[in-house]
């Protein structure tokens, strides 16, 4: 595929149809449908547990048109379970892209005048290598095998996907959650490289308790007898159990109580009586089950694994000394950060707690809490605040850039 093909926006049609079949994820990680930048033996991926992962390819998707002087690139960093379709049709769901409400023509991310990318992370499953996907030592699936990655890995494996594209440096980097994680690192690994940083819902480091409700995720998948010690795509099964309570648990901390209440209360799913059993008497254990299963279906268990473990040991500061403000010292990047009154896995005062170190820096810095009641998965939904202050920041940072 040539350059001036990967700088144009994607259509639907880059995108395959509804595949609901078993497995259609771990063809994703095989054969993603979209844009695939390969890196040879000679270009290895340098990551933290001290490996050279090479050869390596990263899966992505773009909108919009690079403009003449390339400085209107946006990079999008996706979530723990997100991919990089962000506005594109998913090639396994079918469903449309997860932050169409934020970014396209006319809205805050404006695809009339930024040129958007977003990769898919190293170590998830949507054809970035990861995983699922097969060692060339050995000719299959790395499994545990595959390097242990970090956020960080994440970001150099980005900064040389940019590199490829000739994109020199970034108007916005703007994500949520771990896609917030990722845009904190890139203004701390490469400042020079980013113009305006935009982290939302996220935190300067994973807590005690996240960290927990992960490791209850990772030992429900283990402890699958279909995991197989990692090596259930060679035994042909899949803990689909597993992965599925592990999405269940993780589901609810994504949501707030008011929200719960909101949406499903105390209602019965099949009547208004409790049937005496164990089934899905209630709405929201209705849900959940709907949750877990269908997560199954696009997602690799052991991808699942890698991410939250580099969730976990996320801690900007603690290659600065314990101190957070030396993480963006001397930095010239603007940031708007923004936090959601209902988050209780990321609260407002992570939030607070990167500002203070930004303020600490003498960067310049806006910092925005949301009033909304939809918990942490806010930054994905239609919140009109949220929406309202993006956009009044990314006007005024493009303004400044002079586009």
């Amino acid at each position: 595929m040539s350059l001036d093909t990967a700088l144009k926006v994607g259509t639907p049609e880059d995108v395959s149809a509804r595949a609901d079949a078993p497995g259609a994820e771990v063809s994703q990680a095989h054969e993603p449908k979209g844009l695939v930048a390969r890196f040879g033996p000679d270009e290895p991926l340098a990551m933290d547990a001290g490996v050279q992962l090479a050869p390596f390819q990263i899966a992505y998707q773009t909108a919009g048109t690079l403009n003449a002087d390339r400085s209107n690139a946006v990079l999008i960093c996706h979530a723990l379970t997100g991919d990089q379709h962000f506005a594109h049709t998913h090639p396994v769901t079918g469903k449309r892209g997860w932050w169409e409400t934020l970014v396209g023509p006319g809205k805050p991310v404006d695809t009339d005048r930024y040129f958007v990318v977003c990769s898919n992370v190293v170590g998830s499953c949507m054809g970035s290598t990861g995983p699922a996907s097969i060692d060339p030592a050995t000719g299959r699936a790395y499994g545990l095998d595959f390097p242990l990655v970090t956020i960080r890995d994440m970001v150099r494996a980005q900064a040389m996907l940019l590199d490829r594209l000739g994109i020199r440096d970034l108007f916005l980097c703007i994500g949520g959650s771990m896609g917030g994680m990722q845009v904190l690192q890139w203004a701390a690994s490469y400042p020079e490289r980013v113009f305006a940083a935009m982290p939302i819902a996220t935190g300067p480091r994973h807590s005690a308790q996240n960290i927990a409700f992960h490791e209850v995720g990772r030992q429900a998948i283990m402890a699958d007898p279909a995991w197989a010690e990692g090596r259930y795509l060679e035994a042909g099964t899949r803990p689909a159990k597993g992965l599925g309570v592990a999405r269940m648990g993780a589901h609810i901390t994504y949501l707030s109580e008011p929200a719960l209440h909101r949406k499903f209360g105390r209602r019965f799913q099949g009547g208004s009586a409790p049937t005496f059993s164990f089934n899905a008497d209630f709405q929201i254990e209705s849900y959940l089950r709907h949750q877990g299963l269908s997560f199954v279906e696009r997602f690799d268990a052991n991808a699942y694994l890698y991410l939250t473990r580099a969730m976990d040991y996320f801690d900007l500061a603690a290659d600065q000394g314990g101190v957070l403000a030396n993480a963006f010292k001397g930095t010239k990047t603007r940031f708007c950060v923004m936090s959601f009154t209902s988050d209780w896995l990321f609260p407002t005062s992570e939030s607070r707690a990167i500002v203070h170190a930004l303020n600490a820096a003498s960067a310049p810095v806006a910092f925005v809490e949301v009033e909304s009641d939809k918990g942490h998965d806010a930054f994905l939904l239609d919140e009109p605040a949220m929406f309202a202050a993006a956009r009044g920041f990314i006007d005024a940072a493009a303004r400044a850039r002079g586009l």
